[in-house]
């Protein structure tokens, strides 16, 4: 049976390459191809994809939390990223979203299904440069980012205080709390309170 792929990039050019590569490859089928992430995710389960192709750049919902919304749905579907933007940044907010791997968009034909064949193969297909990138922000997250204010923030939510009551606590502005969160945000790659905590809690970063 052959391996389900679904293309969310909204450059069609770059679409239709991709496409005609996987289609000419044994083994593998395209299942879809979309410009955004909303549509996409209207036929997901119809299109049942082994693998997604994901732009980072998309209209509307971005790739990263497109990415992170189909891992949710679907743990066992592969993402990766197709991107020409060698930012780091986004490489990493990509990964913790549950992204595999990256495919550099001008890649040749047989460096697009080689990568595809490492994930399938359970790898994490990435080009040296961005494996660079990537090694290197996980290296800065060794110590912690947060300045010892923004872990007295984040301690007070854990302990489930109101932004009035740390405010209070910590003789700052309300307004600054949200500025603390914002920054807090910001330097850990999440978008939540969940998420800060859970990577302040592994990385031990409030103890």
């Amino acid at each position: 049976m052959k391996k389900r792929i679904t293309i969310i990039e909204d450059n069609s050019v770059i679409s239709d390459g991709f496409a005609a590569v996987i289609d000419s490859t044994a083994g593998y089928e395209v299942c879809g191809c979309y410009t955004t992430c909303e549509a996409a995710f209207k036929k997901l389960e119809a299109d049942a994809p082994d693998l997604v192709l994901m732009d980072i750049d998309l209209p509307g919902m971005n790739g990263i939390d497109g990415t992170a919304h189909i891992k949710k749905l679907h743990p066992a579907t592969i993402v990766l990223i197709i991107t020409v933007l060698q930012d780091s940044d986004k490489v990493f907010q990509s990964l913790c979203a549950g992204a595999g791997g990256y495919i550099v968009k001008n890649s040749d034909t047989a460096a697009i299904i080689k990568s595809i064949d490492e994930a399938f193969a359970g790898g994490a297909p990435m080009s040296l440069s961005i494996a660079k990138m990537v090694v290197n922000s996980f290296k800065r997250t060794t110590d912690s980012p947060l300045s010892e204010r923004e872990r007295d923030v984040l301690r007070g939510i854990a302990e489930g205080k109101s932004y009035s009551k740390i405010a209070i606590d910590l003789f700052i502005s309300k307004e600054t709390v949200r500025s603390h969160i914002k920054n807090i945000y910001q330097k850990l790659a999440v978008n939540n309170k969940a998420g800060a905590l859970k990577v302040a809690g592994n990385n031990k970063w409030l103890t």
